[in-house]
């Protein structure tokens, strides 16, 4: 099989791929055509169909497994697929383990990590109410093993949530360790439930796209939730620590632009809020470097607002 980040333009494709979107549009000379999104476990690529009505384009829908017949063009800088031909495939023609992008880390180690990282909170309150959602909690546990961190940007992949959380989580350990400032426990826990929100957030892939409550709530708001209502459950639990806690979920964006209801007022928040940005950035870099043409300049990156080196 050839993957999408080795297409080349010029190349002739003839592959299964993963259909995630498809939509009629229309160009400017009222001409019909279709935008579609194909994705195997490498990344994703724009295709167009411009003659959506002739007898080569078969049926098929978003989340169906295509046979595309076409050639890979250049438009505007970026690479895409000129569809000339489609054919819906049947189970058995695909592995679906080739479409869906799938962290590096292994599963079994993060696994590790989280319960060693749970194991590091002593507080009898946070211990408990981690263990209520790691531990505990086993269909919680399964769909925050398989959730993504991102529809796009970074960790968007099977595995990427429980990744960026342990990712996030280490640099507090660290961060508590230099800064006695700090308050571990709170600190760590509050990294390793940040972005549980996602678990709803999101839904499941192939289709990674934002839920009727993502759209309107949001992972911060629900996570928030999540918290509180877990809180409830854990008999005594202190007041004081519950809502520095939900304070550290509720400003982990750091700022009120970004999607934070609340800016950092507590030394825990405002170090969560930089751990969670710079392992979603230094993970952008990562997939930048590993999906460039070549090393060097890659142009302006919207992200960062800048031109970027990898």
């Amino acid at each position: 099989m050839k993957y999408l980040k080795d297409l080349r333009e010029g190349d002739r494709v003839s592959e299964i791929y993963l259909c995630k979107t498809r939509n009629a549009a229309i160009t400017k000379n009222g001409k019909p055509y279709e935008n579609v999104t194909l994705q195997d476990k490498t990344g994703s690529m724009d295709a167009k169909i411009w003659e959506p009505n002739s007898e080569g384009i078969g049926e098929f829908s978003p989340l169906d497994y295509v046979n595309i017949f076409g050639d890979v063009v250049s438009f505007n800088g970026q690479l895409q697929i000129s569809v000339k031909r489609t054919r819906r495939c049947r189970e058995g023609e695909y592995n679906p383990a080739d479409y869906l992008p799938v962290s590096e880390r292994d599963k079994g180690e993060m696994r590790a990590d989280l319960t060693a990282l749970i194991g590091g909170v002593k507080n009898k309150y946070l211990h408990a109410l981690l263990s209520s959602f790691f531990v505990e909690d086993t269909d919680f546990l399964k769909k925050f093993e398989v959730s993504s961190a991102a529809k796009s940007v970074h960790h968007g992949f099977v595995g990427g949530l429980m990744e960026h959380t342990i990712s996030v989580a280490k640099l507090c350990v660290h961060l508590a360790e230099t800064y006695p400032l700090l308050h571990h426990d709170l600190l760590v826990s509050a990294a390793l439930l940040h972005d549980i929100g996602k678990t709803k957030e999101l839904s499941a892939f192939p289709e990674n796209d934002y839920t009727d409550e993502g759209q309107f709530l949001g992972h911060i708001y629900m996570g928030a939730q999540m918290i509180e209502t877990r809180c409830a459950e854990i008999a005594e639990f202190p007041k004081q620590l519950r809502m520095e806690l939900v304070h550290c979920i509720l400003a982990h964006h750091g700022k009120l632009e970004f999607g934070s209801p609340k800016k950092p007022s507590t030394p825990e928040a405002l170090a969560l809020s930089y751990a969670d940005e710079l392992d979603a950035k230094l993970e952008t870099f990562k997939e930048l470097k590993e999906n460039a043409k070549a090393p060097g300049w890659q142009g302006y990156n919207r992200l960062f607002e800048n031109n970027i080196f990898v």
